[in-house]
């Protein structure tokens, strides 16, 4: 199938903007908690649909006081916590648009953002983010003002608006239209300089709208909650933001997922939105503690059990009486206490990107928490393909949002239409016009459509390598398989016009220590570990595994493990975790060439 498109579920309003939503909830569910915020002992106080409304309100009045006017650029530098949120809708209730930065931006991304946004404003969260934005503040002119989150921005803004009336808020809040920017938000910038992605009000009810009808089971307003943890610096956390507030839902934030466990279990959300490394560390730390229990065995016998589970419940015949009596077993001994870790409510989560893996799909299904897998990008105002609640097919990353279409193009790049889509690139016409013709967005994703209209994306474009012999190898494939073992931190497939496939692994340093444990190697250092035989025969096996996905002339025959990571700091990822592949492959050149010497 070369295209595929589904009708709109939802119909973007003739006019107006976000902000409707937060005096609608006021309006028809005044009572009902839309917020949960921590209190000074961590307890989650909720926050009415009518008090949320309140403090928005009175935020803006603080920024309208500080002369931001509709149309100019605010930012905001935070980690993921009840402000942001707050702020965002404050912004829009300003007639402004909101620009996000990631909290862990150097001081040159910074400069970049708010100099290339035309930023009037900027609210960070703390002293290091006040320090970074200061060493530039002289090279941005149109910055006026800078406010600190953990010093009182919200109270200062609260006092400084003071003066300005519920009607000058009221037809600053009218001021935006649907086709309004909303926000700017600047991709992570794998190659160069990042680029402005406007997004407007419409491209956000076009999204929001659609996603939360077709899941509407899974947003029950009064019952249903999410917890935010995902950076809302990255579009995928303003669609969670903008879901919860348009169903509404209960929205809780996590500023550090280092306690991500213990906010799960306290909140206890019915929907958890993540990245697949999220739940791939969920289930390798509960099989390392099966294992350092002595209950390894078990655990994994309970792991085989809920996949073949859930693969049969994909056929025809459906799970055999014995599956069913073993997989209720293993419910009670294994399943509900991992469905425990993830807050003991949830059902359901929504995964995007990067790949969760056909394996760790089935496994999450069959221990009764379905994983729906969906994609997008930026200028697709996060998820254009998701999987629906009642119609999964794992593997894939779902149909096209209803109101949009996928279409697939001759040489296999995935192209979509809709009304969700960016606006253009801010100050960049030339970059607007490379990337959507016709009305039609080229991702640079290659992909696929099943008879049924659900996408399956095999690659970029721009990563395939070409070997020596004139092999086409998209890295993806077989990346996300070595990935997905435990030991596995970073993989980078390499080879472009050298005679065979290899890779450049990392290990993860957080289950490093339990592997060498388990193995009777505790105490070792990570570089002993690197050249071990034993852990590199580990490592080899999740090649193998990795290689199974692919043709022999497409596999990795060989490896090397580096005694580093790859992280942003470094300037090996990007603030969403993906590779960049160029510094990557200029950094590690002499390991690279060592692959390929006799």
């Amino acid at each position: 199938m070369r295209e595929f498109s589904l009708p709109a579920l939802y119909e973007v309003p003739a006019d107006g903007n976000l902000t409707d939503l937060i005096r609608r909830n006021a309006d028809r569910h005044p009572d009902t908690a839309v917020i949960a915020r921590k209190d000074a002992a961590g307890r989650w106080q909720d926050i009415s649909a009518v008090a949320f409304l309140a403090e928005v309100r009175a935020a803006a009045r603080g920024l309208i006081a500080s002369g931001v006017q509709p149309g100019d650029r605010v930012a905001l530098m935070s980690r993921t916590r009840y402000e942001w949120t707050l702020l965002d809708f404050a912004v829009w209730s300003a007639g402004a648009v909101t620009v996000p930065v990631y909290e862990t931006s150097s001081a040159s991304q910074i400069e970049w953002i708010l100099g290339d946004s035309g930023a009037v404003a900027v609210v960070v969260e703390s002293e290091p983010h006040e320090s970074a934005v200061e060493s530039v503040r002289e090279r941005l002119p149109q910055l006026k003002h800078l406010w600190r989150i953990d010093t009182g921005a919200v109270d200062a803004l609260v006092s400084a608006g003071t003066d300005i009336s519920d009607a000058v808020v009221d037809e600053r809040s009218a001021s935006a239209s649907a086709d309004s920017p909303a926000t700017i938000v600047y991709t992570s910038g794998t190659t160069g300089r990042p680029k402005g992605c406007v997004l407007s009000h419409r491209s956000f009810f076009a999204e929001c709208g659609n996603v939360v009808e077709r899941l509407r089971p899974l947003f029950r307003t009064g019952d249903s909650s999410v917890l935010l943890f995902l950076p809302l610096a990255h579009v995928f956390g303003r669609l969670v933001e903008v879901a919860a507030v348009m169903a509404p839902i209960r929205l809780g934030h996590v500023p550090d997922i280092k306690n991500l466990t213990d906010d799960l279990g306290s909140f206890r959300p019915t929907m958890i939105l993540g990245v697949p490394r999220v739940f791939e560390k969920v289930y390798n730390t509960a099989r390392a503690t099966a294992q350092a229990g002595g209950k390894g065995r078990i655990f994994d016998r309970a792991a085989a059990t809920a996949i073949e589970y859930s693969r049969a419940l994909d056929s025809a015949a459906g799970p055999s009486l014995k599956l069913r009596m073993t997989h209720k077993v293993f419910d009670r001994l294994v399943y509900g206490k991992l469905r425990a870790v993830l807050g003991g409510r949830a059902t359901h989560a929504i995964s995007g990107g990067a790949p969760l893996g056909e394996r760790l799909g089935h496994f999450y299904r069959g221990i009764g928490f379905t994983v729906l897998e969906g994609y997008g990008l930026t200028e697709s105002c996060a998820a254009t393909a998701f999987n629906p609640w009642d119609r999964t097919k794992i593997g894939t990353v779902g149909q096209p949002l209803p109101g949009s279409t996928v279409r697939i193009a001759d040489d296999g790049e995935v192209l979509l239409h809709g009304e969700h889509l960016f606006t253009g690139y801010w100050n960049n016409e030339a970059a607007t016009a490379e990337a959507v013709s016709d009305g039609w967005f080229h991702t640079g994703d290659l992909g696929s459509l099943d008879e049924d209209g659900y996408l399956s994306i095999t690659g970029r474009k721009k990563e395939i390598i070409v070997t020596a012999g004139g092999k086409n190898v998209a890295p993806a494939v077989i990346e996300d398989r070595i990935r997905a073992d435990a030991l596995v931190a970073e993989c980078m497939v390499v080879g472009d016009g050298k005679p065979f496939v290899a890779a450049l692994i990392t290990l993860d340093e957080e289950f490093l220590p339990h592997w060498a444990e388990q193995h009777g190697k505790a105490g070792a250092t990570a570089a002993e570990l690197a050249a071990d035989p034993e852990l590199l025969a580990a490592v080899q096996h999740a090649v193998d595994e990795g290689n199974a996905a692919v043709s022999k002339a497409e596999s990795v025959r060989k490896f090397r493990i580096l005694p580093t990571q790859f992280t942003e700091e470094s300037g090996h990822v990007t603030p969403s975790l993906k590779l960049k592949r160029n510094v990557v492959l200029k950094d590690f050149a002499d390991e690279i060439e060592a692959l390929y010497q006799r």
